[in-house]
């Protein structure tokens, strides 16, 4: 592994006041691959850019995937991640998808380890904080052409993160998209590819405008069943019993969701993935039997949801307030990152 560190180091933020994927650390990690030749040896360098021809496939097909994940310095100075494999791991399942080479698992959680170490400067301690890792490939061959590129970069950055919500644990405000659609069945809707993410943009868009954060995204096919909203996976309490759609090919498989619905399991809870209406989500708003609503994902980690909208009308959901499910998950799952609880599943890998 090559590591060339930057003559000039940046000035940290005040991490008191973050926000969210604002601040770069002063290094990144970098490998290039060649199909002659295959990946080529791990780099960690200055932050900069990239030299990327105006004929790079990359910026005419899209072919990009990429990850997200938390490093975290817990009690004594510890630092760790969160469940890392399991970002390679479904790294490799969009790389294999969009017919990208596949990562040695074992080497880039080296690099990225490596890496973190040397920023570890930049991992805020404070409540609410933590440092965003964004593992990335791309094609960059230089041909006009509509094929699989020959030649890849994957790429490591990072940043020191706090809410990615303005409004922190407040209760969000998401809209029910019923003419758009993100991802069909068959397509690449449960891989974390860029495209996916520039076809939920005009949606979100209408939805910033109309005073809503998020968008909750329906079936391709028959705008019927609830699928997942922009950045993060969607869970609905009923009854008591929670409720998530399940993966059909087009929702992408959260790790956050994971955890969830193993903590959920593990402590008693009832929970049911299967798909869900529209039509049963706003019934079991005006009988008074949808208790809660709240997302996953990395970025939010858990994020409760106060008010839906469908067709011009809003519902407020538990009178705006995070509910009792939403509460606990939500402390058991940051207690388990940085620390305050037991690792029980074996998801934490230190770093330090």
């Amino acid at each position: 592994m090559k590591i060339t560190k930057a003559q000039t180091l940046k000035q940290k933020p005040d991490f008191s006041k973050l926000g969210f994927g604002k601040y770069l650390t002063d290094h990144m990690a970098v490998i290039y691959y060649d199909a002659d030749f295959g990946w080529g040896e791990p780099q960690i360098v200055p932050y900069g850019r990239f030299d990327i021809n105006p004929a790079s496939c990359v910026l005419h097909y899209g072919q990009g995937i990429f990850e997200g994940l938390k490093a975290y310095k817990c009690a004594e100075g510890k630092i760790t991640m969160f469940r890392p494999r399991d970002n390679f791991k479904r790294m490799n399942s969009s790389a294999r998808r969009l017919c990208m080479p596949e990562l040695d698992i074992e080497r880039a959680l080296s690099l990225l380890k490596e890496l973190v170490l040397l920023e570890q400067d930049w991992i805020p301690s404070l409540p609410n904080t933590s440092l965003y890792i964004r593992p990335f490939m791309f094609a960059n061959e230089d041909f006009l052409g509509v094929q699989p590129s020959k030649k890849y970069i994957f790429s490591i950055i990072m940043s020191p993160v706090g809410s990615y919500y303005a409004g922190g644990l407040a209760p969000t405000k998401i809209m029910i998209e019923d003419e758009y659609t993100r991802a069909a069945d068959g397509g690449t809707g449960e891989v974390k590819c860029m495209g996916n993410y520039a076809a939920s943009l005009y949606g979100a868009e209408k939805a910033k405008k109309l005073g809503f954060e998020q968008v909750l995204w329906l079936d391709a096919a028959q705008k019927k069943y609830a699928e997942e909203v922009g950045s993060m996976n969607i869970f609905f309490v009923i009854d008591g019993i929670v409720v998530t759609p399940a993966l059909t090919g087009s929702i992408l498989p959260g790790i956050t969701r994971d955890s969830a619905l193993k903590l959920l399991r593990r402590y008693g809870y009832k929970v049911e993935e299967r798909r869900i209406s529209v039509d049963e989500i706003i019934s079991a708003q005006k009988d008074g039997s949808l208790n809660e609503i709240f997302g996953t994902g990395t970025a939010a980690v858990v994020s409760s949801v106060g008010t839906v909208a469908y067709k011009g009308e809003s519902f407020i959901i538990n009178g705006n307030k995070m509910g009792k499910i939403t509460e606990w998950l939500y402390d058991r799952l940051t207690g388990i990152q940085t620390g305050f609880y037991p690792d029980e599943f074996e998801w934490i890998e230190s770093v330090k």
